[in-house]
């Protein structure tokens, strides 16, 4: 009876533990929740932001090495190398080590590199910085050289290396025919930051994306600031970019620039241009500009030189152009080579009266003698013919007044008048090659017409077909063709071309090339100062193609501001024949044997 007694006791006395149901069901529910928070934070590492985290993780204890891609070359037709890339670095400083050093260690560096002292020095010893630039696309070899004598002569008390500086790989750009095709090729400057390419002019600059292809990237885990071997590591590798072939032969544009400078220099021009094309496929063989530079060394030069003059300036082309007016008119069935005219000294026209360069009172000259002789007031009378707005779309079929679009920036269209700009003055003056202007690169192509049989070809500077940066689709396989005039008035405006050479007849003899039919036509244009004005200097210039019964070449070259005197077929006329001679040679066109045509230039 005692018993129940004796059990309020214990109860009364002892710890209160809780049912075991009780404990059981808030053990659970604590198991519950830190499973509920671990679950959270897998949702959001793996659902919510699982890169940014990836990241994070990542860069704990790993590193990332920039695989940059190689430049793509710039080669000529032949395949020989105008532009490449060779095995260059770039040396880096760890201002925590070097600053301690820094006067030392940057008197060495500019010795031996040809860096500034200065700046060097300054860059040795930036504060809360593990990597400063110290030198940019040192060839290989010479980097590590002086790396390695650095790490020697500035090892501490203890023997170790010298650690304050490293090399990585930096591609080194080179131009290993110096100017030759300078004017086209253009340069890279210093890498930018990034240590992308920083493409400063010509084709470097209009094809830099498709040169410069992708760099890839390498990400590897380290520990101890070493690669982990069995880590894990990924590689994506770089792109290359690709090569630019270029019409251009190499061998023919030194050879064109030589005589360029030559034929310039003594006629104490200003400047002056040479353009080689084949007739047949309107590549463009040499581009020729005097003056030019070095792209190997271009900050020694006026950046105005930076670019191709024979795209990039316009000027009046002189009498050039009245084979475009005279093979205009044969094609219209308004004239032939034979036709008669009377023509005076002076032709009074609205505004002022149009002569010819020399004095000569009335003369009974054919067509192909107009052309033969240059005659201004001739080829303005054989133009009355032309109806309304006829003349103005031929030039245009030409592909006067429009870009060559070969794929250099910087090209200029010219002028070509339109609506109520062209007057019947402006008419006259067009016609005999005033009051417009062109690029040579233009006016090669559309003589090169004549050359080619009436068609015109678009001039062609990439081989096969390339994109420049700007998304145009250029080169010799997208080259368009145009027929601008029969073939028959192709020929016809040949053999009128001819007499232009003719030593008894013509005023370019000088232009001749021994063995061989040459058709060709002089240009002397006033010139267009600063001011607005004509400023008293000219630009003469002669263009033509061989072999004149089966063209292979047409060749334009042209003076600016020559001496007081100078004309087309004295000044450019023998360096067209140096220029043609050359050409045929190289390229091994034989003779045709054929005689010259005596077309009649008087009546």
């Amino acid at each position: 009876m005692s018993r129940p007694s004796t059990l309020r006791t214990r109860r009364g006395t002892g710890p209160r533990r809780g049912s075991p149901k009780l404990r059981m069901q808030v053990g659970f529910l604590l198991i519950a929740i830190v499973l509920s928070v671990f679950a959270g934070r897998l949702v959001q590492l793996q659902g919510l932001d699982p890169d940014s985290y990836a990241q994070m993780a990542a860069a704990e204890g790993s590193d990332h090495v920039v695989l940059p891609a190689s430049r793509g070359e710039i080669l000529d037709r032949n395949g020989e190398p105008l532009a490449e890339t060779v095995d260059g670095r770039m040396i880096i400083a760890d201002p925590a080590v070097t600053a301690k050093v820094a006067p030392q260690l940057a008197t060495v560096l500019a010795k031996r590199l040809g860096i500034d002292y200065f700046q060097t020095l300054e860059r040795l010893r930036v504060e809360d910085s593990r990597f400063q630039y110290v030198a940019r696309q040192v060839p290989a070899s010479k980097a590590e050289k002086v790396v390695a004598d650095i790490r020697k002569e500035f090892e501490d008390e203890d023997g170790r290396p010298f650690a304050g500086l490293t090399t990585e790989r930096d591609p080194l750009r080179i131009y290993p025919n110096d100017d030759v095709a300078a004017n086209l090729l253009g340069f890279l400057g210093t890498p930018k930051d990034d240590g992308s390419a920083q493409a400063l002019a010509g084709l470097e600059a209009s094809f830099n994306k498709y040169l410069s292809g992708k760099d890839g990237e390498a990400t590897y885990e380290v520990g101890a600031g070493n690669q982990i071997p069995l880590g894990d590591n990924t590689v994506t590798p770089a792109v290359d970019g690709r090569n630019l072939h270029l019409t251009i032969d190499r061998d023919l544009q030194f050879y064109a620039q030589r005589v360029l400078q030559q034929t310039v220099t003594r006629a104490a021009g200003k400047s002056g241009i040479a353009v080689i094309m084949d007739s047949r496929t309107g590549d463009l063989l040499a581009l020729a500009d005097y003056p030019t530079y070095d792209a190997s060394d271009p900050y020694r030069y006026d950046d105005s030189l930076y670019k191709s003059s024979a795209l990039t300036d316009v000027y009046e082309p002189g009498s050039v152009e009245k084979v475009l007016t005279v093979s205009s008119l044969v094609d219209a069935g308004l004239a032939f080579k034979e036709q008669k005219f009377r023509v005076p000294g002076q032709l009074h026209r609205q505004d002022r009266p149009i002569g010819d360069y020399w004095e000569h009172g009335m003369l009974r000259l054919t067509l192909a003698g107009i052309i033969a002789k240059s005659s201004n007031v001739g080829t303005v009378l054989a133009a009355d013919q032309f109806h309304n707005g006829q003349l103005r779309r031929y030039l245009t079929a030409y592909g006067l007044g429009q870009r060559t679009d070969v794929g250099l920036g910087g090209e200029t269209k010219g002028l070509l008048p339109q609506g109520a700009a062209w007057t019947s003055q402006v008419g006259d003056r067009i016609a005999f090659g005033q009051s417009l202007s062109v690029n040579a690169v233009q006016m090669a192509a559309a003589v090169n017409t004549i050359a080619n049989g009436g068609v015109r070809i678009a001039p062609s500077l990439v081989q096969g077909e390339a994109t420049t940066d700007k998304g145009q689709k250029v080169g010799s396989d997208v080259a368009s063709t145009t027929r601008v005039i029969s073939a028959d008035a192709a020929h016809e405006t040949m053999l009128m071309m001819e007499r232009v050479l003719d030593p008894e007849e013509g005023v370019a003899p000088g232009a001749a090339v021994p063995g061989y039919r040459v058709a060709g036509k002089t240009g002397t244009a006033q010139r267009v100062g600063e001011n607005g004005g004509y400023d008293g200097s000219t630009t003469v210039s002669f263009a033509g193609f061989a072999p004149a019964d089966d063209p292979r070449f047409t060749i334009y070259v042209v003076v600016h501001s020559p001496r007081p005197g100078s004309g087309g077929g004295s000044t450019a006329g023998p360096a067209f024949s140096k220029l043609m001679s050359y050409t045929l040679r190289r390229y091994g066109v034989p003779p045709t044997g054929g005689k010259p045509n005596q077309t009649p230039v008087e009546w």
